[in-house]
């Protein structure tokens, strides 16, 4: 019974012990609470006084860049006041250039030229307002200008009034402020200049596009008194104000910059981050740990992704590639050299010179070139030829490409060579000479054809001339000897002998005439298929018409078709290649006259007229140069022809070879001019080409 007492000590003392220490820990508890809670709660009152201190100070800055502002405007304002009377002006012209001044100052309500006496002789209004004075009149400021004026003469220079209220005709008012500035003439006084200033308009205009937003500036008197403010008015707790004073002379205003910036809230940001921090104390290491693993799986998962799919690419590419170490050692090959050189991998790694896929002839100078350029150890990466040989004896030309080997670390292990087999490159380009080979064969072949069908289409007519002459020539001696009439083609002539050495002197020199013209059009048809510069020469117009009229005659009576030419006298002589330029006159000429004759057949009701004009430009453009023109009255041309009519090889005739009119063309053209083709009125065509016009010597 007496150990019971001890036992329930004891028991109480355990438990009471217990209770001292959680109530210990619970105080240490309490205790560090109360300090991270005090710790959180001064430096979330600290960081607020410093972010308001911050803000403050800015609002102080700010304030006094906008003073600085507005003094420098009112300066500027100044020297534009200054220039307005830098020169002797009349009130007219004063006022004109003082309203152009209030159009780029808003700010300015008025400006005022004065006398000494204060006398207003000229003044402008800003275009912006209406009448500001209108209800009370300028006189009521009267006292305010001479103040200004008063103390701008004393100190010689501009001076300012108080600000005062005025009220408008809308109901509302203005506060304006004086500005007088005293002009000088000769170093008196010559009168003065007063601007009226709207202390609003000036906020806004220096200051008003600077402000940020949840700002606004004011001017106050210096008991507190709002004069006049931009911007809205800051309201609430939070709102921070900055004055500083606008010295004028003669006048001294308060400016107020007041804003509505607030000192952020920090507390929940910095509470979050300590919860945070103590949360992340306690899983750091196995956050660690798992994204260490999780980074190491995706390393590895990554890798062999990477080795799959290079391994895939140097698979399925079809370019050689071949790895050497610095001792010209095979540590790599892809199965597309192995494919390309017939030798398996197994039979190239760590195999040194000379390689299995050299030709033996070629060894020994490969073996020596390698070494020269291992020795180096800066191969070309332009590449280099070279011949392989496969295990066959098939040889093969290849391209090869090295370039240094460098490992992960930046150390030259070795050679990269890319090979490419160029052996189907080698045949194509065979086959594209061979081709080239031809195609210049081919051309060659039809530029003779072109020029052996040019010389049988221009020859035609000269020699057809020869052949007339000829004919006519032997009528003569025929007709001589049998004492019977000339042939009834040339002109008449007589029997006597006299009259026949004549006749037969006249055609020997016009068949003489016509063979030279033969030549002549060899030449130039040569010269013209070789594509050279021909010789041009000036020639006046009349001349290439008189030398074509002895053939287009000749036809002419063949055909029954009267020629009529028609020559401008004001035309100049025309710079041309005489021989080619008679043959288009020529075609064209022979064209209208068969076109005639193949309408009017077996009909002579229709008269047969063929005209060839030849005249100036008709336009601006055309000045410099001359228009030849072949008029017929055929049947004319239709659009399903004409639309091919210049074609090469076209034509409607059945005896005609279709190059007379492209040629014509492709000869004018190389002239510089332009040949065409239009319906005649009231039928026919005409057919009009343009030469260019002979400069004077020496304006080539």
């Amino acid at each position: 019974m007496r150990q019971l007492p001890f036992k329930l000590k004891s028991l109480a003392g355990l438990k009471w012990a217990r209770l001292q220490d959680g109530v210990r820990r619970s105080a240490l508890w309490i205790l560090l609470l109360a300090l991270v809670v005090t710790l959180l709660g001064t430096l979330v009152w600290l960081a607020g006084r410093y972010e308001a201190s911050q803000v403050q100070s800015r609002l102080e800055r700010d304030a006094s860049e906008t003073v600085a502002d507005v003094r420098a405007g009112l300066t500027r304002n100044i020297q534009s006041f200054q220039a307005l009377q830098s020169s002797q002006r009349t009130p007219a012209s004063w006022q004109l250039s003082a309203g152009d001044l209030l159009i780029e100052h808003r700010e300015i309500m008025r400006l005022e030229w004065r006398s000494e006496s204060l006398e207003v002789l000229a003044f402008a209004g800003t275009p912006y307002h209406g009448a500001v004075f209108e209800r009370l009149g300028r006189s009521s400021a009267q006292a305010d200008v001479s103040l200004a004026c008063n103390t701008a003469r004393r100190l010689s220079g501009p001076a300012y009034s108080a600000s005062y209220f005025m009220p408008q005709a809308d109901g509302l008012g203005l506060e304006f402020l004086e500005m007088c500035l005293p002009i000088m003439a000769a170093g008196r006084l010559a009168g003065y200049t007063v601007a009226t200033y709207a202390l609003q308009d000036v906020l806004a205009e220096f200051v008003g596009k600077q402000l940020g937003r949840g700002q606004s500036v004011s001017f106050t008197e210096a008991d507190g008194t709002r004069l006049a403010m931009y911007g809205m008015r800051s309201r609430g707790s939070r709102v921070y104000v900055a004055q500083q004073l606008l010295d004028l002379p003669g006048n001294t205003l308060v400016l107020r910059l007041e804003s509505r910036q607030g000192t952020p809230a920090f507390f929940p940001n910095l509470l979050t981050a300590l919860v945070t921090a103590m949360s992340l104390a306690l899983l750091a290491v196995l956050f660690l740990l798992a994204r260490d693993m999780r980074r190491r799986l995706k390393v590895e998962h990554d890798l062999g992704e990477a080795l799959a799919f290079r391994k895939a690419m140097e698979d399925s590419v079809l370019t050689g590639l071949r790895a050497r170490d610095l001792d010209g050692r095979i540590t790599y090959v892809n199965p597309a050299f192995c494919q390309m050189v017939g030798v398996d991998a197994k039979d190239l790694l760590n195999h040194s010179f000379p390689s299995p896929y050299w030709p033996p002839e070629l060894a020994e100078t490969y073996q020596q070139r390698q070494a020269i350029r291992l020795a180096e150890n800066a191969l070309p990466r332009e590449g280099h030829e070279s011949v392989f040989m496969r295990p066959d004896g098939t040889r093969f030309p290849v391209l090869i490409m090295e370039a240094p080997l460098i490992n992960a670390v930046g150390k030259h292990t070795g050679w990269m060579s890319a090979i490419l087999d160029v052996s189907e490159q080698r045949r194509v380009e065979e086959l594209s000479r061979a081709s080239q080979d031809r195609l210049q064969a081919t051309a060659r072949l039809a530029m003779i054809g072109e020029m052996a069908s040019l010389l049988s289409h221009e020859l035609n007519q000269p020699l057809a001339a020869i052949s007339s002459y000829a004919t006519g020539s032997l009528n003569l001696l025929k007709h001589q000897a049998v004492g019977k009439g000339a042939a009834p083609e040339l002109l008449p002539i007589t029997m006597s002998a006299n009259h026949l050495a004549s006749d037969m002197q006249l055609a020997m020199g016009r068949i003489a005439e016509q063979a030279e013209r033969a030549g002549r059009v060899i030449r130039s048809v040569h010269d013209f298929v070789r594509r050279r510069d021909q010789s041009r020469e000036a020639v006046q117009p009349r001349a290439l018409l008189e030398a074509v009229m002895p053939l287009v005659g000749l036809q002419a009576r063949k055909l029954s078709v009267t020629v009529v030419i028609e020559v401008d006298p004001a035309c100049a002589a025309v710079l041309c290649d005489r021989t080619m330029v008679e043959q288009v006159l020529l075609n064209l000429s022979r064209n209208g006259m068969q076109a005639m004759h193949l309408e009017h057949s077996g009909s002579g009701r229709v008269a047969r007229i063929l005209t060839l004009r030849v005249r100036p430009g008709r336009s601006i453009e055309a000045s410099g140069w001359v228009e030849f023109a072949v008029i017929d009255r055929g049947e004319g041309i239709s659009a399903e022809v004409g639309a091919q009519l210049f074609t090469p090889f076209f034509t409607t005739k059945l005896e005609g070879m279709g190059l007379g009119l492209s040629l014509c063309r492709t000869v004018i053209e190389q002239h510089g001019g332009r040949l065409g083709f239009e319906a005649a009125q009231p039928r026919g065509t005409i057919f009009s080409f343009t030469l260019p016009v002979a400069l004077p010597t020496g304006k080539h």
